[in-house]
């Protein structure tokens, strides 16, 4: 995915006066060919990630398009001051795309890892929010992201993930029906599409999949017909609750959200397998959680 983020920006600089690229090391080396291009518009401000969002905020009040680059905690949870004031305060736009997503990395450390992030913006008004499960859906919903097409002033998060499903899916915006069923909807959010279909390979419920989640499809979960929901993300657990209750406020509904815990802290470093068993994101554990909900 972050192959497919840095290939497309890459072009769009040469044919987009507008953009502007701000990293803070992280990535720094893939974007030289289009600094040696664009040296005025491809910037590293070195390990500084409040000053990387300071300076997008200042490029975006100037009429360019910053597309802003890190590690998920370097870019939403340490600069989240500077996000709130210097883009949001100041309704401006721009692209923010993270790297490292919940636990990618685990061999760097508890400092890699942001699973609050979703969570997090979801505190600020106006974020378009997509969490793709494949590259070609990075290509997909990068060019609207790019134009600054979204809602509100164009405040973008790309959530980039190491782990991705076997195929992609349309990434329009709304949730896409992957398999039909008659006890249940399972919504599945990004990367967790592969493991959800293991999950229910042999359960009788909807498979929704999700690439963007904000703005969350409430007509698209509303459709599916079921006010039994579980709901799958890759961030901590819980995130877009509020969303389903929304789709259903005029209805009783159930509510069974996985993803990460927030009742435990993970001191170990592992892989990123052994996250997702310790959190019930891996598929026997989803299956689980699933029958017992229905049950």
């Amino acid at each position: 995915m972050r192959q497919t983020f840095v290939d497309t920006v890459s072009a769009a600089l040469d044919h987009d006066p507008r953009l502007a690229v701000v990293t803070a090391d992280i990535s720094r080396d893939a974007f030289a060919p289009a600094r040696d291009r664009h040296p005025h518009r491809v910037l590293n401000v070195g390990i500084r990630e409040q000053a990387m969002v300071g300076v997008a905020g200042g490029l975006a009040l100037t009429g360019l398009r910053p597309v802003v680059h890190s590690y998920t905690p370097f870019l939403v949870e340490r600069p989240f001051e500077q996000i709130k004031l210097d883009l949001g305060h100041q309704d401006v736009g721009a692209v923010l795309v993270s790297i490292g997503a919940s636990y990618d990395d685990p061999v760097w450390g508890r400092t890699h890892q942001g699973p609050g992030d979703v969570a997090l913006l979801d505190t600020l008004p106006g974020w378009t929010v997509h969490v793709p499960g494949h590259p070609d859906e990075v290509a997909a919903l990068l060019p609207a992201a790019l134009a600054g097409d979204d809602h509100g002033a164009g405040r973008v998060y790309l959530r980039l993930s190491t782990r991705q499903n076997a195929r992609a899916h349309p990434a329009t915006g709304r949730f896409s029906v992957v398999r039909e069923g008659a006890r249940g909807t399972v919504v599945a959010v990004g990367p967790t599409l592969d493991n959800v279909l293991a999950a229910t390979a042999d359960v009788d419920v909807t498979v929704l999949y999700a690439s963007t989640v904000r703005p969350f499809d409430h007509r698209g979960l509303r459709a599916a017909g079921h006010a039994d929901v579980v709901l799958v993300e890759p961030y901590l657990a819980g995130t877009s609750a509020h969303e389903v209750a929304h789709a259903f406020d005029d209805v009783a509904h159930r509510l069974r959200a996985l993803g990460v815990r927030r009742d435990v802290e993970v001191r170990a470093y592992g892989t990123a397998e052994e996250h997702d068993a310790v959190h019930g994101l891996d598929a026997e554990s989803i299956a689980r959680s699933i029958r017992d909900f229905l049950r």
